[in-house]
């Protein structure tokens, strides 16, 4: 155990600190505080001594030098061995077994108040850090606190434990605090890089700061174990933000598919459903009119209804009732939406392994970096969500796209982005009707989504067809002329693209080029 009896207190953040000094106080421990903290206490009644009075040093250099001092770092540096305790006495240094420090807030001043570098520096804290390190050492002896939520647990341990507190409690604070200073530096690197012209988010210098929000069940198999992390410090959003109404805990695999299944209908401005199996679409549709929202589901399932066993159901708009009762008569794994209707939560936890989770849309941040690991290294690239102004695109055929069509291509060029590569998808009236996904060729795409459209009776004729990348031969396009299509998009960009164009020109269809391709690996 670890007696408290003299504790340095110096917080930015002044939450919590009336009630653990006053709970302090009551025990007997003496406190030292600097600047604004001795101020705060002693407005609040709390006794402490300034820590100037204790060195016989005032506060220096704007108040960048003064907590830097040996009468303070010796009290919490030394440990119970004879030869520390001869010193302190010699020198009449008492031991401090407590610190309670917070930072100067440079991530919310200089990092997201995007100040200049001059007023930046000085929100780079030094004592405070030296001081949480130096408490984080003595682990055996000193218990540090950083953060006001850590108040509340050290006070039951100090109470309990009639002011002492147990070393594994402190050891935990310790690696804790590393954890913290070593974030805390990162993020000052991150902005000195920024200001020395390296490209945002993909600096030289990278670090990477996580807290685990869950231990999952296992990972893509039963033997591989797994959690989900996410940004430290940083406010919760998207998959690390979200709410489950219902049903079994998420395990990785569910995590992966949510995550495609949300992405993809938050492309759609208007109501859109999307079901995901295995990160792909099998289904997809959006609401052009006054339809329903269960007509909506109806035309998402009607894609390719065997696929969806056992799939994840996103939704860009609050799940209404009559489509949890339509949804209730299906297997699926997981219903992803921005709400639920009260209706909508009873139905669906009638199946109590099915998972209803909620997404705040205005919190699904898109731009962040993407993170992959390989053997031995780790790939990062910005997320694709590259804007695309369809009055950009070029017709390089002369066949003009009806209004229809137009509307279609629109559609199945945001949905291919969400299809892995080789990719292709059919669609019609705002529905997904067919999709080739991950095939080693794009003639082979092209003929796995005629056949999924075919295999559930979808009728091609007038439909469109995207894909991620360009075609390199016309013998995709003549099978999908073929089959019914009546216009595609693509990107262009092969070295065989006239040829592509004249085949297509002669089956008199329309081709749109894009110029931004859409590989997903």
């Amino acid at each position: 155990m670890i007696q408290i009896k003299r504790a340095f207190i110096s917080c930015w953040d002044k939450s919590g600190l009336e009630t653990l000094g006053r709970a302090l106080h009551r025990a007997g421990v003496r406190m030292i505080s600097s600047g604004g903290t001795a101020r705060f206490l002693s407005e609040h009644q709390i006794p402490c001594q300034p820590v100037e009075e204790l060195t016989g040093y005032p506060s220096i250099l704007d108040g960048r030098v003064k907590t830097l001092h040996p009468l303070v770092h010796a009290a919490i540096l030394a440990t119970d061995a004879p030869a520390h305790q001869q010193e302190l006495a010699g020198l009449g240094i008492e031991p401090i077994q407590l610190v309670v420090v917070n930072l100067y807030p440079f991530v919310e001043q200089a990092l997201e108040g995007d100040l200049p570098l001059e007023k930046a520096v000085e929100y780079i804290d030094i004592g405070g850090p030296t001081l949480l390190r130096a408490g984080a050492k003595n682990h055996a002896h000193v218990v540090v606190l950083f953060n006001p939520d850590q108040y509340g647990p050290f006070l039951e341990q100090f109470e309990e434990n009639g002011g002492a507190v147990p070393e594994d409690f402190s050891r935990r604070q310790a690696a804790q605090a590393f954890f913290y200073t070593s974030w805390y530096d990162g993020q000052i690197s991150r902005y000195l890089q920024a200001e020395a012209g390296e490209e945002g988010g993909l600096e030289r210098l990278k670090s990477l700061h996580l807290s685990r929000q869950d231990v999952l069940r296992y990972g893509e198999n039963p033997h591989q174990a797994a959690a989900v992390y996410r940004p430290y410090h940083q406010p919760a959003a998207g998959l690390g933000d979200v709410q489950q109404l219902g049903g079994k805990a998420l395990s990785y695999n569910n995590y992966i598919d949510v995550a495609a299944a949300y992405a993809l209908v938050q492309e759609f401005d208007r109501p859109a459903v999307a079901i995901v199996k295995h990160t792909n679409p099998c289904g997809l549709a959006i609401d052009e009119g006054e339809r329903e929202q269960v007509t909506c589901f109806q035309r998402a399932l009607s894609g390719d209804p065997v696929s969806a066993f056992g799939g994840i159901v996103a939704f860009n708009r609050p799940v209404e009732g009559e489509t949890a009762r339509e949804m209730q008569r299906l297997f699926l794994e997981c219903v992803v939406a921005p709400g639920f209707e009260p209706e909508a939560v009873e139905v669906l936890r009638a199946k109590k392994n099915l998972r209803l989770l909620v997404i705040d849309s205005a919190g699904w941040n898109r731009r962040t970096l993407e993170w992959r690991s390989v053997p031995g290294a780790l790939l990062a690239q910005e997320s694709d969500v590259h804007p695309e102004d369809p009055a950009g695109w070029k017709r390089v055929t002369s066949r003009e796209p009806d209004t229809r069509e137009w509307a279609d291509l629109q559609f199945a060029w945001k949905a291919v982005k969400h299809v892995k590569s080789n990719a292709i998808v059919l669609a019609s009236h705002g529905q997904l009707l067919g999709v080739g996904a991950g095939q080693m060729s794009r003639v082979d795409s092209v003929e796995l989504a005629v056949w999924k459209a075919r295999q559930h009776g979808h009728s091609l004729q007038g439909a469109v067809l995207a894909s991620d990348a360009f075609f390199p031969f016309p013998d995709g396009v003549e099978k999908a002329a073929a089959a019914g299509v009546r216009a595609i998009v693509q990107p262009g960009g092969s070295i065989r693209d006239q040829a592509v164009i004249e085949a297509t020109e002669k089956l008199n269809l329309t081709m749109i080029f894009t110029g931004v391709r859409h590989f997903k690996h």
